[in-house]
């Protein structure tokens, strides 16, 4: 019989791994996994929406680069900054040049090292940057280009978490999402915001399926180098996925030339 519980566990458990939204938790396991997993861009096109009536609303009154800042911050506050803490925790592992057990003890380490708080400034700067530039879009094209980001990023989690990628350790988030996601639902999703994406860059509907299919491209290289070096992926090895595609999905909406 099917297992129609799975589909309303998944929801919930989506919501939860992406958002601050208190959500009950309800049951976890890998069944409602793989829906959160598959969900997980849905999740993103639904934060893109309030932080592009934010970026809008304070460019509107403001610079565009103090209303690109607030905007950065707020969606860091919309998911308690989990995947930005990712992203520094994966760049300290890969910086440190080890392998296996001795890079995850790196990634587990409370305290930012060097290479993390680079990578932390870097794609911090980059994208206020680039949500400056999309502010002097018609509203329209800025909103589908933040749907589209947020989107994007977590459709890289999605693809992260596909068949045949394995989990570098045998508990933890990795383990519980990892490998569930099968090509039906990559296939859906990335339509979908490849789909959204051609609204964002006036006059060249090209443009943001390119973005989107670009960044995935250079994200999914950077994550077979980490599935080396890990073994397999990691909460922290996803939330890098959410902010490297993002900021890649960002810039690529935002060149003009």
């Amino acid at each position: 019989m099917p297992d129609d519980g799975r589909i309303p566990a998944g929801v919930r458990l989506a919501v939860t791994t992406f958002t601050v939204l208190p959500v009950r938790a309800g049951r976890v396991d890998r069944s409602s996994a793989a829906v959160a997993m598959a969900l997980a861009p849905a999740v993103g096109a639904a934060l893109g929406l309030p932080l592009a009536g934010l970026l809008l609303g304070v460019g509107a009154v403001g610079p565009p680069l103090v209303a690109a800042g607030v905007t950065v911050a707020a969606g860091a506050l919309l998911t308690r900054g989990l995947h930005l803490d990712g992203l520094a925790d994966t760049v300290d592992a890969l910086g440190s040049y080890r392998r296996g057990a001795a890079a995850l003890e790196i990634m587990k380490k409370p305290d930012v090292g060097p290479f993390g708080v680079v990578a932390l400034v870097l794609v911090l700067l980059v994208q206020a940057a680039a949500l400056a530039a999309l502010t002097a879009r018609p509203w329209p094209a800025t909103l589908a280009a933040l749907v589209t980001g947020a989107a994007a990023g977590r459709l890289g989690v999605a693809w992260a978490c596909r068949r045949g990628v394995p989990a570098a350790r045998p508990t933890g988030l990795g383990a519980l999402v990892a490998g569930t996601v099968g090509r039906p639902a990559l296939a859906v999703g990335t339509l979908a915001v490849c789909a959204v994406a051609v609204a964002a860059v006036p006059g060249r509907p090209a443009q943001g399926p390119l973005a989107v299919v670009a960044a995935l491209g250079v994200t999914l290289l950077a994550l077979r180098h980490a599935v080396r070096r890990f073994g397999g992926i990691t909460g922290d090895v996803l939330g890098a996925v959410v902010e490297l595609v993002s900021t890649l999905v960002y810039v690529g909406l935002a060149l003009t030339g």
